[in-house]
């Protein structure tokens, strides 16, 4: 068992994620959490956490992980130090630690920010941190999803390195398609879009 440290699993989408990396036969969640509220919530379920905050020091997060998936957001509050510099800091972090794989949940947009009108600063911020995962040391992938909503998760997307429209997905599915590539040599080094669509994700990877 592999343990998977899970960036923003408070959130929505980082719930989800370590409720399905804890039924995995492979991994085993690691939730990381700021306050002692969150970590009752996660321990009452049987779920190790540890404590890290993005806008301080995240070194010792990383300390007997093997991979990460990075899901935190500000929500539009804090871009620029949670979005940009507090994943910087977890892809240091992960660099100095020899973690063997980081997952980068991104955004549809994030190659070019300056076309949106509305989401131009959280755009921004997460095109430059998935720039310097890019050129880190790091085995990664960076999913960049269109609009999410809270649908239930289809099992199906599609995927692209570019995807010629915009759209939709369901939080669940990325998710797993997010742990897909935490485990997928198909997905090693690279960066692609996704939406809701007809094929199945572990397919939909291996046309990287």
């Amino acid at each position: 068992m592999e343990n998977v440290l899970v960036v923003g699993a408070t959130g929505t989408t980082g719930h989800i994620i370590v409720n399905y990396l804890k039924t995995s036969a492979d991994f085993e969640p690691v939730a990381m959490v700021r306050t002692n509220e969150q970590e009752e919530g996660f321990s009452n379920n049987n779920i190790r956490t540890v404590f890290g905050d993005l806008e301080k020091d995240v070194t010792k997060t990383v300390e007997g992980i093997d991979r990460v998936i990075f899901a935190a957001g500000s929500g539009g509050k804090k871009v620029e130090a949670v979005d940009q510099d507090g994943a910087i800091k977890m892809i240091q972090a992960s660099e100095a630690a020899n973690i063997k794989k980081f997952v980068m949940l991104s955004s549809m947009g994030a190659d070019q920010p300056e076309q949106s009108e509305t989401l131009q600063d959280y755009l921004k911020a997460k095109h430059n941190a998935d720039e310097y995962l890019k050129k880190s040391t790091l085995n990664y992938s960076i999913v960049r999803p269109g609009t999410l909503n809270n649908k239930d998760g289809q099992g199906t997307i599609e995927l692209a390195k570019h995807l010629s429209k915009r759209g939709e997905i369901t939080r669940d599915d990325v998710a797993q398609t997010l742990i897909q590539a935490l485990r997928d040599n198909a997905a090693n080094s690279s960066t692609f879009e996704i939406l809701q669509g007809q094929t199945p994700i572990e397919e939909a990877i291996h046309t990287l």
